[in-house]
């Protein structure tokens, strides 16, 4: 391949981060993206419609369609062995995400394969390439920082999934996973800045149970040597502020990397007398961290946010790799498979150290008979939803993109089978024999077609596919957000409608709107036995705390929440949610209509986030936010996506939608009580006990 030749670049795994690896691609000369697979089909066809790409459901038919040269592996780390070694195989140059494996000896096995085809084989370490940390190595490099005596890294980043998942992620399924997922980011800084570690010691700390069964820690301490260097690695993964850092401690100098800000702030001692020794030095950090933020908002604000410090990191790792597929330079060694194989090393090294007493637990014996069907059930309301299904002597069948769920400990009574959304037969036949279909789904839509698509395309086919099987009951979850709350003399019930122009609403109530509206068509036409239920702002066990219908989270330490904050919220427990939805399954003048499951009114946000440092001792920062400044900033941004970005489907709510989103309008709860016989809980002290005490919101 010529320096002048393109790279056609195809993306194996749909998920999450195949977009940040998209954008990068097409921002980096020499590569062009033109295919996307997954096993999931829907999936590969999502992000194919969404960056005008070939979409394929397997390697083996992107690999026969010969319209690659180098590929991404994006897929879960039990599985890049086996998928880059066919790719390399098949003369495709290979880019791995991290981890690259799952241990150092299939990454060597990788290397070795690229070896013995003149590949090009790259780690997915991103952070390495950020301007700041480019820079901090500079110094050490220099010997800027004088002798270096100790080395910190830090991630310490809330991980929701621990207390509210989704727990069918990769990350979870094992104890050790979490170090695999995480550590490389730790350890390739090490690796790169001062060489391979030894491990010296691994402690575990602030355990949590899973929802299903099996432990997990939340805080990893490992203590390391590189030559005459203390290392520390630590991971605390409990809501706790941001803190993603390296610091090295030299005699010269102490300098600060935030990997997650890109920013690098250096103390140094200096010569000005006793008085206005400790001026200067805070004058230097003050300095410092002015430039910083003012480079990191310049980038951020020409590039229309496309240079986030996270986004920049993938462009600079994926140019370097383009760069050698190209043959204009090696591969950068930040990227290449001996700094991979030294951190899958380190990983083992430290695994090592583990407690094995950690295992799953035992699966219970027996075979589940399921007469309802929960779809979205590893969701926080699903899971919720079954267990109380379960404990009521129903057995269940999840539907799920995967085969596992958070239900282990109960699997003698509930079912995982992985059936898409898109399969109308699959989805028939998940429902024969089934009685009661509880739809949980829900889509996050950019467009309002691909909200047609995803959302009330996928709710209509599984309108279908109950009608096909003849199931007795589909209970359908909509949303509050479909009303306009921006009143707050508005006393909502369910014969409020939702208004009959819903173009301007955001897409997530529009969609769910449009979606109710057709089932309701295929109730009064087709007898469509299908019940709706609009749960309020659902909080309780499994929950989260960075709830964002309350308010837009900074952090785990702050919120500004929607508008002032002093009107009463419709919050509701979410067993009180399952307790509604069960009521709907036998009731049959339930039947054609719609309930409301909003509780009693108890607190408004302000309250909420008093209760909590009240309850647990967590001062949360809280402040206002002025809808209408949201509502402006974001018609500013609807401008430059419409016509700078050219995003011919991006949306601009009203202002009455934001004002929505502060629920200043009251709900009136009495037909849920009066037909379903539904009780929610009425005393407050009791629901701050259920809501924030036995939440484990912070999880420790």
């Amino acid at each position: 391949m010529t320096a002048s030749t393109q790279t056609r670049v195809g993306i194996i795994g749909a998920g999450y981060i195949a977009a940040w690896h998209a954008d990068a691609i097409r921002a980096t000369p020499g590569a062009r993206l033109v295919a996307v697979c997954d096993q999931s089909r829907g999936a590969a066809e999502d992000l194919a419609q969404a960056y005008g790409l070939q979409a394929y459901g397997s390697v083996d038919q992107m690999i026969a369609a010969n319209v690659c040269d180098a590929v991404h592996i994006l897929t879960p780390p039990s599985s890049h062995r086996d998928l880059a070694i066919q790719c390399l195989r098949s003369g495709l140059h290979v880019l791995v995400e991290k981890p690259v494996a799952t241990s150092a000896g299939e990454a060597e096995e990788m290397r070795k394969a690229a070896e013995d085809t003149g590949k090009v084989l790259a780690a997915g370490h991103n952070f390495l390439g950020l301007p700041s940390y480019e820079r901090l190595k500079s110094l050490m490099q220099a010997g800027d920082l004088g002798r270096v005596s100790s080395v910190q890294i830090n991630w310490c980043l809330p991980l929701a999934p621990l207390r509210s998942g989704p727990f069918g992620l990769w990350l979870l399924r094992e104890p050790k996973n979490l170090l695999l997922e995480l550590g490389p980011h730790l350890y390739a800084f090490a690796i790169d800045l001062l060489g391979a570690p030894e491990i010296l010691h691994l402690e575990l700390g602030q355990p949590i149970a899973l929802e299903g069964g099996g432990t997990r820690h939340q805080s990893w301490r490992v203590l390391a040597r590189v030559g005459d260097v203390d290392l520390s690695f630590n991971i605390a993964l409990v809501e706790v502020m941001d803190d993603r850092t390296v610091t090295v401690r030299g005699s010269s100098a102490i300098a600060r990397l935030n990997f997650a800000a890109d920013t690098l702030v250096v103390s140094q001692d200096n010569t000005a007398d006793l008085v206005l020794n400790p001026f200067v030095r805070e004058m230097s950090a003050a300095g410092q961290h002015l430039r910083e933020g003012l480079v990191n908002a310049a980038r951020q604000l020409t590039s229309l946010n496309q240079k986030s410090p996270y986004g920049l990191s993938f462009r600079t790792a994926v140019g370097a790799f383009y760069a050698a597929t190209n043959g204009r330079m090696p591969l950068d060694t930040r990227f290449d498979f001996t700094c991979a194989t030294a951190v899958m090393h380190a990983i083992d090294s430290t695994l090592a150290r583990m407690d094995t007493s950690l295992a799953q637990p035992a699966k219970p014996i027996g075979k589940p008979r399921p007469t309802v069907v929960v779809i979205g059930g590893t969701g926080f309301i699903g899971r919720n939803l079954t267990r109380l299904l379960v404990a009521r002597g129903h057995d269940v069948r999840v539907l799920s993109r995967g085969r596992t769920g958070p239900f282990d400990d109960i699997a003698d009574h509930v079912e995982t089978v992985p059936v898409s959304l898109r399969d109308l037969e699959g989805l028939t036949t998940a429902m024969q024999g089934i009685d009661v279909v509880f739809n949980l789904a829900k889509s996050v839509d950019k467009t309002w077609e691909a909200a047609l698509e995803n959302d009330v395309g996928t709710t209509l086919r599984v309108a279908e596919a109950a009608l096909a099987a003849g199931v007795k009951r589909l209970i359908y979850t909509g949303t509050i957000a479909s009303y306009d709350m921006s009143d707050p003399r508005q006393v909502i019930s369910e014969n409020t409608g939702f208004g009959s122009d819903m173009g301007n609403r955001n897409l997530y109530a529009r969609s769910k709107a449009e979606c109710e509206a057709q089932l309701m068509e295929m109730h009064r036409t087709r007898g469509l036995p299908v019940v709706i239920a609009r749960p309020g702002i659902v909080v309780g066990h499994g929950g989260p705390l960075q709830h964002w219908g309350i308010g837009r989270w900074h952090g785990a330490g702050a919120v500004r929440i929607w508008g002032h904050g002093g009107n009463v919220l419709p919050f509701v427990l979410a067993d009180d949610v399952s307790e509604g939805l069960l009521l709907m399954m036998g009731n049959p003048d339930a039947v054609g209509r719609s309930f409301n499951l909003v509780g009693d009114p108890m607190m408004s946000a302000r309250d909420y986030f008093g209760a909590i440092h009240q309850a647990l001792g967590a001062r949360i920062t809280v402040t206002s936010g002025s809808l209408h400044a949201m509502w402006l900033a974001d018609g500013m941004k609807y401008i430059l996506k419409r016509h700078v970005l050219r995003r011919k489907g991006a949306v601009r709510p009203s202002l009455a939608d934001w004002k929505s989103r502060a629920h200043f309008a009251r709900f009136d709860n009495s037909l849920s009580k009066s037909l379903l016989g539904w009780v929610p809980e009425a005393d407050r002290k009791a629901f701050v006990t259920r809501a924030i005490v036995q939440a484990n919101l912070f999880g420790f």
